[in-house]
């Protein structure tokens, strides 16, 4: 294909049921941006603690193709995700906000076995299998469960354990205090031969 040929350029529809029937396997490239609210993103509304206005996710994608000796190979996808969401914090047991940023770079291949078969420690590049169905928001919705924490938590200072951390023992003082000088274990053994 000639280096200086020009390929339709496709606009993607913001629209949640449109990203999910999105035709790559035509010789296009594509462009697009919108926003998805929590509610049209099920997976990841699973994650939330709340959902407050403006919770969501902007996305923005544009696709290129490589060119090797002339001629046109894969197709790369750029996509960004910025967005806000609730969760839970693992520490006070408190909603808290998440805001993240997120850039990906795919390669659309055209089988799963060119898939498999792509170098793991290319971590810049994740291969995508490419149909004239692909769900593009189910791929949108993947990367942004693959981007939150494991253990979300407000920053470190500004919220305290919840007592129901320490179990039922009246509160975080009891509990603080018990760490600092705990009971010997063999006094323990001593109370429970007693009873």
């Amino acid at each position: 294909m000639n280096r200086n040929q020009v390929l339709p350029q496709v606009e993607l529809s913001a629209d949640p049921d449109a990203l999910r029937r999105v035709d790559f396997c035509a010789l296009n490239t594509y462009k697009g941006s919108g926003f998805l609210g929590i509610t049209a993103l099920s997976r990841v509304a699973q994650e939330v603690s709340k959902i407050e206005s403006g919770d969501g996710f902007h996305w923005k994608i544009d696709t290129y193709f490589e060119e090797a000796h002339g001629e046109l190979t894969h197709q790369i996808v750029d996509l960004e995700l910025n967005g806000r969401l609730h969760v839970v914090c693992q520490r006070c047991l408190e909603s808290c906000t998440l805001d993240l940023a997120e850039k990906r770079q795919f390669m659309m291949v055209t089988t799963e076995a060119q898939a498999d078969e792509y170098p793991i420690e290319n971590d810049q590049l994740e291969p995508l299998v490419i149909s004239q169905q692909f769900d593009l928001l189910s791929t949108i919705e993947d990367e942004i469960l693959l981007s939150l924490p494991l253990i979300p938590k407000h920053p470190k200072g500004t919220c305290q354990a919840h007592a129901s951390f320490f179990g039922e023992l009246g509160g975080m003082a009891v509990e603080s205090e018990r760490l600092e000088n705990p009971e010997n274990p063999f006094n323990i053994l001593k109370n429970m031969k007693k009873n």
